[in-house]
């Protein structure tokens, strides 16, 4: 079930708001915090087919009431008198105010500041102010803040747990919730109306997250990551699943400290991560085992759970070269268009050590630079290469040149990259912000390079990981549909 939160500041929007939520959700929340004027609750209800929730929250509670608790609580007194299906009490009220007819209590507490440890002492407070379902508030910024509040959803207790996680997590949290059977999620109604900076709307639970498919037989995939790629990467594997009828889904994941990562995993039955190309490095650590070419790299962009632990994979490479060499030319797998291709790596990671495994299948001739010399120096001594200090690169002449540092921006400052570079007949690669195609494309293509594009990249990576994933590949069209074709 969706809950809905509406704050409005007039009655007459009030009204408004309750209707529009109820074509959406299921059960809305309206919040008392910022009226102007008291409302006259009957009046806001009446014609409202979806139940209600009432609530009044001060700033320590995360709402923005900001009169007397005296004034408040009368408030929330009227507001039972109108036996709403639902009302949000704070444990301190809920002891001051009796049940009233058919109206159900929701007893909450709010942590703002920290997620909390333990929660049993507080549940059990708020069973006894007459709680008929306990809410939990606190902050989400990683997987393993959000673990304990799952924990407190999923456990049997004698009344029902809601739980509204703040920050990064809270999205993977609703999406646990609504697969471990908690009462209610929480969304907004339309971007602008988040009741937290990162609160889903409803419309993008269930065009890219498809809520309604949801329920305790889902296998979730990770998704590490949640920026637009990463949204992209759900919406178009999410929509491949259904056409499969597959009961897979995709679970964004904020992974912060990776001490009790895989054992949180292990209890959700998450059997495989994909990551975009900026977090590959970040989520190298949780493999047990690796694949050869994400041991050369330090890098993995597939992870899968095997008998033996989990295993790290490098897909993006293959994809890379592929879509690279298709450009230079490359009719089919004996072409070697890379062979004794001057090629210039701008990057110091995991990325750009991706990329280099790579070129050196090929037999490219490998020249590489960064900003961060001392790091790029260490690649090319790992990989027997020709290091170009960042601000002798200009005196470089390559056939190629691949952007993989993902904060590598364009500039006249020391640790900028001046665009000047790019000459025709060069081309041109940027694989750190898949499927985006970044200002130095944009720049590489004003200036006459011939650009290899991220969409090509992107949607031969994604198949792979599909494949890898459920043994099918994944729908032809399916990646252009969603983002937009290539130009």
């Amino acid at each position: 079930m969706i809950c809905i939160s509406v704050t409005p500041q007039s009655r007459k929007l009030a009204k408004a708001d309750l209707l529009n939520a109820s074509r959406q959700g299921d059960l809305i929340e309206l919040c008392l915090d910022r009226l102007i004027k008291a409302p006259d609750m009957a009046e806001l209800l009446e014609g409202i087919n979806k139940p209600i929730l009432v609530s009044c929250r001060t700033p320590a509670d995360g709402g923005h009431y900001e009169g007397t608790d005296e004034q408040r609580m009368t408030l929330l007194r009227e507001a039972i008198v109108a036996e709403p299906a639902y009302i949000e009490l704070d444990l301190e009220t809920a002891k001051k105010v009796p049940r009233y007819g058919t109206t159900k209590r929701v007893v909450s507490y709010t942590s703002l500041d920290k997620p909390l440890g333990k929660v049993d002492d507080i549940f059990e407070e708020a069973y006894k102010a007459k709680a008929d379902i306990v809410k939990f508030t606190w902050p989400t910024p990683t997987l393993d803040a959000a673990w304990p509040l799952l924990a407190a959803v999923t456990q049997k207790r004698e009344v029902p747990v809601v739980g509204m996680g703040l920050g990064r997590a809270g999205l993977t949290f609703s999406l646990l919730g609504l697969k471990y059977g908690s009462p209610w999620v929480y969304a907004a109604l339309e971007k602008g109306m988040e009741a937290y900076e990162g609160q889903p709307t409803v419309s993008e639970l269930d065009e890219t997250f498809c809520k309604s498919d949801i329920d305790a037989q889902t296998k979730f995939v990770g998704i590490a990551g949640l920026g637009a790629a990463q949204f992209s990467t759900i919406k178009i594997l999410n929509q491949a699943f259904k056409q499969f009828d597959l009961k897979h889904r995709c679970l964004p994941l904020a992974i912060g400290k990776f001490d009790n990562v895989a054992k949180m995993l292990d209890v959700l039955k998450v059997n495989a991560i994909l990551s975009s190309p900026k977090l590959g490095e970040h989520i190298f650590p949780l493999a047990e085992k690796l694949e050869e070419a994400s041991e050369a790299a330090h890098y993995a962009d597939l992870l899968l759970k095997q008998p033996e632990g989990w295993t790290g994979y490098n897909s993006l490479w293959r994809s890379a070269l592929k879509s690279l060499e298709t450009k230079l030319g490359s009719t089919g797998k004996d072409d070697r268009p890379l062979d004794r291709k001057n090629v210039l790596v701008i990057g110091h990671g995991g990325l750009a050590r991706t990329i280099v495994h790579g070129i050196q299948q090929r037999k490219g001739l490998i020249s590489i630079t960064s900003g961060k010399d001392k790091e790029a120096m260490k690649i090319a001594q790992e990989f027997g290469l020709r290091h170009v200090g960042f601000g002798n690169l200009y005196d470089t002449l390559v056939d190629v040149v691949v952007i993989a540092d993902p904060n590598l921006t364009i500039g006249h400052k020391k640790e900028d990259f001046n665009a000047s570079y790019f000459k025709p007949g060069m081309t041109v690669m940027d694989v750190s912000n898949l499927p985006e195609e970044s200002a130095i494309l944009d720049e590489a293509k004003y200036r006459g390079a011939k650009i290899v594009e991220p969409l090509n990249v992107y949607a031969d990576q994604l198949a792979t990981q599909f494949k890898s994933i459920t043994g099918k590949g994944l729908p032809e069209g399916l990646v252009e549909q969603v983002l937009g074709s290539t130009e």
